[in-house]
């Protein structure tokens, strides 16, 4: 039987309405945790909200309402919806340009994990049963006038209810998004369609803006010019929770390893961002959390430039998904193309690859920076080996949900315990070029933490002043071989009494200048963190 053709208006209201009431189920069932959906008032405000999201949708629609693009234009919302709603639920994320960021920077290795059967799912109820009516039904034919006239006229249409719709529940809504400033990211899809448009314009705004140098007046201090030339490696801990490390008062011993160094842990750390995208280009920087902006650091050298300015050996190991372009201007490598390796691979042939850096470099000074797959979830049982499952039974399924919260922190567990072993096998390694390169260090920090189901939230990426404390402290653990507290004046006796002091990836930047002695205009020593504990005798 042939279809009856349907003018593009009905498929627009039928689409809209559909991505706005049960594609927005997550922002229902948050409405009525915070009882706004109690009573008449409260079914009012529901279906003004609903009717606000709709015509949004209806707005985006009619400017998509052309032969060629209606219809992959449907589909691709009633995607992203389908998709923001599992995620939204799932794992209790919000979708913002932060959230859109870590999705445009996700590897292939990185999406596997997180595709498992409820994602499958959402995709089929919300996406694949409406797009399969779509693609069926023929609409009517129109020409190239009256589809402009007509698509104008649904556009302003939807301005009008959208205008109505805000007028009618203004109070509830006003009131609602300042007291509760999740609800704007729970909009779907218009969350995702904001935050795309927000990361992928910013970029191209730039794109032709001249790199902005930094630093280039660094030196080594004289101190530092005359000694030996030391090496520093930089281990950057990838998804890190400070509560959970041993060090730092846990009651689980999941740092067995380093607990028999001698070294120090900064139980009172904070990180910069919640996600990988952010953390690491802020840190790296030295803009600081408060001055930071994405697009600005793509555009400015950061810390890894500066030392280079000061004539040190620079290199990048990465067993992650990338650098996020703070390593473009440094010498790199990925240790594991083929992805899920433990990060002790980049220790394998260290030896081979520090010998290929410039030597008038190395003469003066080497910084290694290694960047962990560290405890990515949702998959942590694949972060530690055979020899790190301590603590069973582990979360091995593809989703979270589906495990009891004490198998999921199991398998997060055993993940530090992993990180203990390569830094202390990293610690080994350093032991053993002293000799040859002189004084050894590595300092450990990680660039976020997690969440593993408390409140009903999982992994990290929360807008910043709203996420959990566990996204966003971090372990930072600084290990200085004796010739380097000798040799350059840092008491490591001082570190350890200062070691519940706030200090946060804000002092990340100064605090690596600081120990390999680079001075420059851009460095500050009131946000060193190890300049307290510096001999002034070493003039560092």
């Amino acid at each position: 039987m042939t279809r009856r053709a349907l003018s593009p208006l009905w498929v627009v209201g039928a689409a809209s309405l559909w991505m706005a009431v049960p594609g927005n189920w997550v922002l229902w069932r948050r409405l009525a945790q915070l009882g706004l959906l109690q009573g008449v008032e409260g079914a009012a405000f529901a279906v003004a909200m609903a009717v606000m999201i709709a015509a949004c949708l209806a707005v985006l629609l009619a400017l998509l309402a052309w032969r060629y693009t209606f219809k992959p234009g449907v589909t691709l919302l009633l995607v992203a919806t389908a998709v923001g709603s599992h995620f939204m639920g799932s794992y209790g994320v919000l979708i913002d340009p932060v959230m859109m960021r870590n999705v445009l920077q996700t590897d292939l290795h990185e999406a596997r994990a997180l595709v498992d059967g409820r994602l499958l799912l959402a995709l089929g109820l919300l996406a694949g049963g409406p797009a399969w009516l779509l693609w069926r039904q023929p609409l009517a034919p129109r020409s190239m006038g009256r589809a402009l006239w007509q698509n104008a006229a649904m556009l302003a249409g939807a301005l009008l209810v959208l205008a109505a719709a805000i007028v009618a529940g203004f109070q509830p809504l006003a009131s609602a998004m300042r007291n509760h400033k999740d609800l704007r990211y729970l909009l779907n899809p218009l969350n995702s369609v904001y935050a795309l448009a927000r990361e992928t314009g910013l970029p191209q705004a730039h794109a032709a803006t001249a790199l902005v140098r930094v630093g280039e007046d660094a030196r080594l201090a004289p101190a530092a010019a005359a000694a030996r030339a030391p090496l520093l490696v930089l281990v950057l801990g990838e998804t890190g929770r400070s509560g959970n490390f041993g060090l730092n008062g846990y009651a689980r011993d999941t740092t067995p390893e380093l607990s028999r160094e001698a070294l120090v842990s900064f139980r009172n750390a904070w990180s910069c961002g919640t996600s990988t995208a952010v953390s690491v280009p802020c840190m790296f920087s030295g803009f600081g959390r408060e001055h930071f902006q994405p697009d600005a650091a793509r555009r400015t050298e950061g810390l890894l430039d500066v030392l280079q300015h000061a004539g040190l050996a620079v290199l990048w190991l990465d067993n992650q998904s990338g650098c996020k372009g703070v390593c473009d201007r440094v010498p790199s490598a990925s240790t594991c193309p083929q992805g899920d390796c433990l990060d002790e691979v980049m220790l394998a042939g260290l030896d081979a690859r520090l010998a290929t850096l410039d030597p008038a470099r190395r003469a003066r000074g080497t910084v290694i920076v290694m960047h962990q797959v560290g405890s990515h979830g949702p998959a942590y049982h694949l972060r530690s080996g055979a020899a790190q499952k301590r603590f069973l039974p582990e979360c091995t399924a593809a989703s979270l949900q589906a495990c009891t919260r004490e198998a999921i922190v199991n398998a997060y567990d055993n993940s530090i315990v992993a990180t203990d072993h390569m830094l202390a096998q990293t610690i080994r390694w350093l032991q053993q070029r002293e000799g040859a390169e002189g004084p050894t260090a590595m300092v450990y920090v990680a660039d976020h933490g997690e969440s593993l189901g408390e409140n009903n939230l999982y992994l990290h990426g929360m807008p910043y002043a709203i996420a959990p404390e566990v996204q966003k402290r971090v372990p930072w653990i600084t290990w200085l071989s004796p010739a380097w507290q000798r040799e350059r004046g840092l008491d490591l006796g001082c570190l350890a009494r200062r070691r519940d002091e706030p200090v946060s990836h804000d002092h990340y930047f100064h605090s690596v200048l600081g120990l390999m002695g680079v001075r420059t205009a851009v460095y500050r020593r009131a946000d060193d963190a190890y300049a307290a504990c510096s001999s002034p005798s070493s003039a560092m």
